[in-house]
């Protein structure tokens, strides 16, 4: 199959989706239905605390559609090319789950009626972004060990490489030395910037304050 024509399927099915209506989409989730189901559960859920039964089980409908709302969201430009996309989800989904029974049933919304959709979309659009940065920090983690371990010896050369040709490989040691000096450069500023707001906190806790304009002669 040519790229061409593999364009041409995915163009396809594309402007079938596109045409394709709200509720035949495959992450769609319907908002009053949705927003009932919790509105039901949470009440349940604290009659049963009140009442000092064990909390019920979420139930199957609620589960998919926190799946529905994270595999949507997921797929959006801002978050689709990221290849740790599953565990986004997965930690959307655990989320919300923990953040069900904090759901406030006498929230006010422009319609009047419960909008959990809304509520858990924010939950999910949080716990993605706690994951970018979870995984930003382990690559950097990585780059730093690289760095003081020194970068030739993650680097597999082959016997013609050892003896001499090394074109090939030093474009990629000099980006991956650029990327481990910008790591650096950032923790340092950090770093600097977290010393100085010390101090800062530290001076104006040690200066008094002028109250003389506060007082009535």
């Amino acid at each position: 199959m040519t790229i061409s024509t593999q364009c041409g399927i995915i163009c396809v099915i594309l402007g079938v989706m596109y045409k394709m209506k709200p509720k035949e989409k495959p992450h769609y989730v319907n908002n009053a239905e949705f927003s009932q189901a919790v509105v039901t559960y949470v009440s349940h859920a604290r009659m049963c605390k009140e009442a000092g039964k064990d909390k019920p089980i979420v139930p199957n409908y609620i589960a998919e559609c926190f799946l529905k709302i994270a595999e949507g969201l997921s797929h959006k430009a801002n978050f689709v090319r990221y290849t740790y996309r599953e565990e986004m989800v997965m930690d959307a989904v655990e989320n919300c789950l923990k953040a069900i029974e904090n759901y406030n049933l006498e929230a006010a919304t422009r319609s009047g009626k419960p909008n959990a959709f809304a509520y858990f979309t924010q939950i999910t659009w949080y716990a993605f972004l706690r994951r970018i940065q979870r995984e930003k920090r382990q690559q950097d983690i990585k780059l730093k060990y690289i760095a003081e371990a020194g970068i030739e010896n993650f680097i597999d050369l082959s016997e013609e490489d050892a003896q001499g040709d090394y074109s090939n490989v030093l474009p990629f040691v000099d980006v991956l030395r650029q990327r481990i000096d910008v790591v650096k450069t950032a923790d340092a500023d950090f770093k600097e910037y977290a010393k100085e707001e010390k101090k800062r906190k530290r001076r104006a806790v040690n200066v008094d304050s002028d109250l003389t304009d506060h007082f009535v002669d």
